[in-house]
């Protein structure tokens, strides 16, 4: 133990259980599934450059939570558990996976999804579990087993709510909780339960943990301007007339080299197109999220 910030550094240290004196380069690359969760810049040099790497700030790694009580709550809302399947009667019928383990099958997934995911962000299930819906595969995985890196996303409301004047697409993280962190930062609360801080955040919804499985099927979008800007487009969409939302139909058709299908590429990954192009495609889910940025240690 040298400083205080080697310290951290050792205890994020990750290791690739491969031999140091090998001359393949593609164990020792930064991979797409790292972005967020991988520092890019912390690495040593010499035989084990590469494969030692380091966990980006903010990144957590799960501890697991039993996922009983969640299969508890999806047969109260309409699972049918997979010993009492029949295919002939739901041939359609979504399967949902608990840790890799079939344990039933749901006729009406997004439903099922939204409520599961609303309990997660009201912290009624872990924020650890993650929720992966594969739309083209009819197929509802749900994990909560220990051991998968998660980085923290801004969550984002899916739902007009007049009566809150919420609009659908609108950070749920407000000047209040930012206000109240700053606050808390300014006088601490005599008693340390009282504090908001991240874990404040977490309870409240305004921010949740994806792991790299989970970003495949959520909408991601960089920056709070992008979201406006999407904001901007659904709007004028909405004012279009027919012809002309067929028009740009067509336009859109042309730039791409096909429909929305063709905006997406073979294995799945976001294309980087408009973000009403990937919202349109059977493979995504309708949820859509701000980049939380987990920068690389190197930097301050």
């Amino acid at each position: 133990r040298y400083t205080f910030a080697s310290t951290l550094s050792h205890l994020r240290r990750t290791n690739t259980p491969i031999g140091r004196d090998g001359k393949l380069a593609k164990p020792r690359q930064l991979h797409n599934t790292h972005w967020g969760l991988v520092c890019p810049a912390e690495t040593p040099e010499g035989q084990a450059c590469g494969l030692v790497k380091n966990l980006s700030l903010m990144c957590y790694v799960s501890v697991g939570s039993p996922a009983d009580p969640l299969i508890e709550f999806m047969i109260n809302r309409g699972m049918e558990v997979v010993e009492e399947y029949e295919p002939t009667r739901y041939p359609h019928a979504t399967k949902i996976f608990v840790n890799g383990s079939w344990v039933g099958v749901h006729a009406d997934p997004k439903h099922l999804v939204n409520q599961v995911l609303d309990t997660r962000r009201k912290s009624y299930v872990q924020f650890e579990v993650s929720l992966v819906r594969d739309i083209r595969d009819r197929e509802f995985k749900i994990f909560s087993d220990a051991g998968r890196v998660m980085r923290p996303v801004f969550t984002v409301h899916q739902e007009d709510d007049y009566e809150n004047n919420i609009t659908k697409g609108q950070l749920v993280l407000t000047k209040e909780h930012v206000n109240r962190l700053a606050q808390e930062q300014a006088e601490p609360p005599a008693n340390p339960a009282d504090k908001f801080g991240w874990d404040g955040l977490i309870r409240e919804g305004a921010v949740e943990y994806l792991d790299a499985e989970e970003e495949e099927t959520a909408m991601i979008c960089m920056t709070p301007e992008d979201l406006e800007l999407y904001r901007e487009q659904k709007n004028d969409e909405a004012t279009l007339t027919e012809e002309e939302k067929r028009a740009k139909a067509e336009a859109e058709k042309r730039r791409t080299g096909g429909g929305p299908q063709q905006a997406i590429e073979d294995k799945g990954q976001p294309h980087n197109s408009h973000v009403h192009t990937l919202r349109d495609s059977p493979q995504y889910d309708s949820r859509y999220l701000c980049q939380y940025h987990s920068f690389p240690r190197s930097q301050p």
